[in-house]
C-alpha cells in the first residue's frame, strides 16, 4: 500500500492538521502568533482559529491575552509525564517481575488506573499448567479484585468514585456493599496490601501491593495471581511480604 492510498483511506486530514499545529512549537520557537502558525503549518487563518480555540479550551495550548501568542499547555505536560512515568515504571519493573515469576512460577503483573478502570501494562504468565491468564491491555472495574482495589484505595477522589458507581456483580464474591467496600479500601491504605478470592475471576486468588511515588500518590499496583486450589500451598503472610518487597524495590529504583 502506497503512502497516498494509506492517507486517503486510513487517516483524517483534520487530525493531521491539528497535529501539525502542536508540532509547530519547538524549543527555539516556544511561542507563536496565529500568523506565524499559519505560515508554519500552511493552514488558513480561519481554519487555524478553530483548531487553536479547541486546543486552548482543552488545555493543550495556552494563549497569552496580552501578546496574543500561543504556547503548549499543561495538558500536554500531564500526558507527557504519564508516558515518562509509565515507561520508567516498565523499565524498572520488568526484571523484578520476571525474577519473581521465575522463582514462584505464578502469574505476576503491573496494573495502573486508566480512566475509571484498572489496566494491565505488564504481565508474566504462570509456568504451571493450571493458571489464571492475564493479558497486557486487560481492563476491569476498580472495585473488584485485589489489584483494582489497591489502586482505588490510594486514588485521591475515592469517596466520590464509590458514591457515583453502581456495584455490578462480576462473580458471586464481588463486593456489592459500598460501606463494606469503603471499609476494605481504608484497611488497604493502612496495611499497604490487598488480597482477594474470586471477586473478578472464579477460583483466582490475588495478593497485591501499591507502588507509590515520593508524595505517596498511587502509580500502580503489583499483583500475584494464584489459582485457589494451589493458594493454600503457600504461607499467605510470606506471599504478602514478598509482593510488598517487590513494590518497595520498584519505588526505590523509581525515586
Amino acid at each position: 500500500m502506497n503512502q497516498e492510498t494509506f492517507e486517503k483511506n486510513y487517516t483524517m486530514s483534520s487530525l493531521h492538521k491539528a497535529i501539525k499545529v502542536l508540532k509547530a512549537f519547538t524549543k527555539d520557537e516556544p511561542t507563536l502568533s496565529l500568523t506565524e502558525l499559519s505560515k508554519k503549518t500552511g493552514i488558513s487563518i480561519s481554519s487555524l482559529q478553530r483548531f487553536v480555540s479547541t486546543f486552548v479550551y482543552e488545555g493543550f495550548l495556552h494563549k497569552d491575552e496580552r501578546t496574543k501568542r500561543y504556547q503548549l499547555g499543561h495538558s500536554l505536560l500531564y500526558l507527557g509525564n504519564l508516558v515518562k512515568q509509565e515507561s520508567s515504571l516498565i523499565i524498572v519493573a520488568e526484571p523484578l517481575l520476571k525474577k519473581l515469576n521465575e522463582e514462584m512460577g505464578e502469574s505476576v503483573s503491573i496494573n495502573i488506573i486508566d480512566g475509571l478502570e484498572r489496566r494491565c501494562i505488564l504481565n508474566y504468565d504462570s509456568t504451571y499448567p493450571l493458571s489464571t491468564k492475564m493479558y497486557v491491555g486487560d481492563t476491569s472495574p476498580l472495585y473488584a479484585g485485589a489489584s483494582s482495589k489497591t489502586l482505588l484505595a490510594f486514588m485521591p477522589d475515592v469517596e466520590e468514585y464509590v458514591e457515583q458507581i453502581t456495584l455490578t456483580p462480576i462473580t458471586d464474591h464481588t463486593i456489592l456493599s459500598k460501606d463494606q467496600l469503603m471499609e476494605e479500601l481504608q484497611q488497604i491504605r493502612s496495611q499497604r496490601f490487598a488480597k482477594s478470592n474470586g471477586e473478578r475471576v472464579r477460583g483466582a486468588c490475588s495478593v497485591t501491593a501499591p507502588i507509590l511515588n515520593a508524595s505517596h500518590q498511587i502509580i500502580a499496583s503489583v499483583t500475584m495471581v494464584i489459582p485457589e486450589v494451589r493458594y493454600n500451598d503457600y504461607d499467605e503472610q510470606s506471599l504478602i511480604e514478598t509482593i510488598q518487597q517487590v513494590a518497595l524495590e520498584i519505588e526505590k529504583q523509581l525515586y
